[in-house]
């Protein structure tokens, strides 16, 4: 794992980007086919910046939007480092859960900001060009890339935690924050071979349950591959228990399972953007 401390984000381009009422940063780095990384809680951290930096160098352009949190801030560069994610976290997390761009508790809705993100895929496609957009939601993001697939521009959406609606209720674990309208055409373009979805999680995990991959895979069909991996897996170092298979829970090493799904999900990408 990096060293503690915050990232510049000085080798991103930093545009503003407005739709639908909306305007706030998004970063880029790299060329080829655009894949939106959403950030997980507490934001764009050093860690999410280093994940896009991979799908940069696989060839796509990376696209990171701002949603929530403090960009290039590191919660570990503090005296207590897990005291600091948990802070942070809160920090995000309270005004995200009673904004209205974000659905946190309803079953078969989407968040509202799912609107502005296929805006920026549809420009960012038509900007990078290539055979389509991939997407990658973490956490508190996780369906977004899912709901965002109603759009048959976005042909790679990687679910890792999924974490809305929270999962407080059976009805809750069994779904995702995904209006059912959007869900039907994702359904319908899984039956059809033409999408397929990739989800991380780790196996204790409570805040991504079990149950929902399980109903993904009920939904989804053989097209929804499930990367589910075990929790001795995760990062030690990793603050509060495994949960961020790509990011805080990685274990940067080859032979590694998280850095093996880490390039499961490049591989992904690589193949559903960049073939031949």
């Amino acid at each position: 794992m990096r060293p503690p401390g915050n990232d510049a984000l000085t080798d991103f381009d930093r545009i503003e980007f407005t739709a639908h009422g909306r305007s706030a940063p998004v970063y880029r780095l790299g060329t080829g086919p655009a894949v939106v990384v959403m950030s997980e809680m507490p934001g764009i951290t050093p860690r999410v910046a280093d994940f896009a930096r991979a799908v940069a160098a696989l060839g796509c352009t990376a696209v990171v939007p701002h949603l929530f949190g403090r960009d290039g801030h590191d919660p570990r560069a503090s005296r207590v480092p897990a005291a600091g994610f948990a802070a942070s976290a809160v920090r995000a997390m309270v005004p995200a859960c009673i904004s209205s761009e974000f659905t946190v508790l309803a079953t078969g809705r989407s968040s509202p900001i799912v609107t502005w993100l296929r805006a920026l895929a549809a420009k960012e496609h038509e900007r990078c060009g290539g055979p389509g957009v991939g997407a990658i939601g973490m956490c508190f993001t996780g369906g977004f890339a899912l709901a965002m697939a109603a759009d048959d521009r976005l042909i790679a959406p990687v679910l890792s935690q999924p974490s809305l609606p929270f999962a407080v209720t059976p009805s809750r674990i069994r779904s995702i924050d995904v209006d059912t309208d959007d869900l039907r055409t994702v359904e319908s373009r899984c039956a059809r071979g033409d999408l397929r979805v990739l989800g991380l999680r780790f196996q204790g995990d409570r805040m991504s349950p079990s149950g929902r991959f399980a109903w993904l895979k009920e939904r989804l069909g053989d097209a929804f591959t499930a990367l589910e991996l075990p929790d001795a897996a995760a990062n030690p170092d990793a603050p509060g228990p495994p949960h961020s298979v790509l990011t805080e829970g990685l274990i940067d090493r080859p032979g590694e399972p998280t850095r093996e799904a880490l390039d499961q999900v490049l591989a992904f990408f690589r193949e559903r953007l960049l073939p031949g």
